[in-house]
């Protein structure tokens, strides 16, 4: 066994040795482009007529840009044979990503980027198991089996964010919604309510109060009512966010009560969440049969049963 093992480190040792060279290569290759850039964007930007704070941006800021900017150039490096192709495909993966909270321009790139980047690792990572087997197919096997966990680990990982997000956001909107009606009917505008629910549920909706805070801050420099209402519900992909912008976006079109249509969006959402808990409740019955069946019924059985059968083999086992 350790025979074998040894040979299969010395057949992987010239690729993990050639996969370093070519990343080493590939790095420094990177790093004198993005020098190269940088001096040139600087050169620009003090050769072109500008404002004293554009050419004098305190450095600790420029560094943090452009170290991320570094990162964002390599996944887009990374990224180009995973990126989507048609404006449809790019579109659905900058929603999945904007209800995951990645709201950034170079998100899709820097996703696909990581997609590129744990298939290639875990290919790596199949071939010393690969190679620990004697046939072919079984070597195939594995290569494919981790591979295939590399190239679907990142959807997977976005998929649990993106639905931890909005279930965050469906369990705290009703109180933010309680909250606003209380602000409107008291005399405050849309804007002030809404500033005023993100300063009193921060701490503890923050996720909410974040995509609020977003919402308020467009419509305080000058976007149209609708279009941030309509990218509150795109942004969060929660079913109940939209219905809301909808029906706020109705009430500023025809002119009628912000606060009453809040007060008929939050008494129906009371309603829905209790129908999903009496769904719930209504469910638990039929979930309790697996449980029942495989871990607790063979204990009683065993407990009940047991001493019966006991006593029979033991009369069976007696001498005549």
């Amino acid at each position: 066994m350790v025979f074998a093992l040894i040979i299969c480190l010395g057949d992987i040792i010239p690729l993990i040795v050639f996969a370093a060279v070519v990343m080493l290569i590939w790095s420094v290759l990177t790093l004198v482009s993005e020098r190269n850039r940088r001096s040139l964007e600087r050169l620009a930007r003090h050769s072109r007529p500008g404002s004293l704070a554009e050419i004098e941006v305190p450095n600790k800021f420029v560094k943090k840009q452009e170290r991320l900017q570094g990162v964002a150039d390599m996944a887009k490096s990374l990224a180009q044979p995973m990126m989507p192709q048609t404006e449809l495909e790019q579109s659905a993966l900058k929603v999945k990503l904007a209800n995951a909270g990645f709201r950034s321009e170079a998100a899709p790139a820097i996703y696909s980027g990581i997609r590129v980047a744990t298939l290639i690792a875990f290919f790596l990572l199949s071939l010393p198991l690969a190679l620990a087997q004697e046939d072919l197919l079984g070597k195939l096997k594995w290569m494919v089996l981790v591979t295939g966990c590399g190239f679907y680990l990142p959807p997977i990982l976005l998929w649990w964010i993106r639905r931890k997000r909005q279930q965050e956001i469906f369990l705290t909107l009703p109180d933010a919604l309680d909250l606003l009606v209380v602000c409107v009917e008291s005399g405050l505008g849309l804007d002030a309510g809404l500033r005023r629910v993100c300063d009193e549920m921060k701490d503890h909706a923050k996720v909410l109060c974040d995509e609020l805070a977003l919402s308020n801050f467009q419509l305080q420099m000058g976007r149209p009512k609708r279009e941030v209402l309509h990218d509150l519900g795109v942004r969060t992909g929660v079913d109940d966010v939209k219905s809301l912008a909808a029906i706020l976006i109705q009430a500023d079109r025809f002119g009628s009560s912000v606060a009453q249509a809040l007060r008929v969006q939050s008494d129906s959402m009371r309603t829905r969440r209790k129908q999903l808990a009496e769904e719930k409740a209504a469910k638990t019955a039929v979930q309790m049969i697996f449980p029942l069946v495989l871990f607790i019924f063979p204990g009683i059985f065993v407990v009940l049963v047991g001493p019966a059968a006991i006593a029979i083999m033991e009369t069976m086992l007696k001498p005549q």
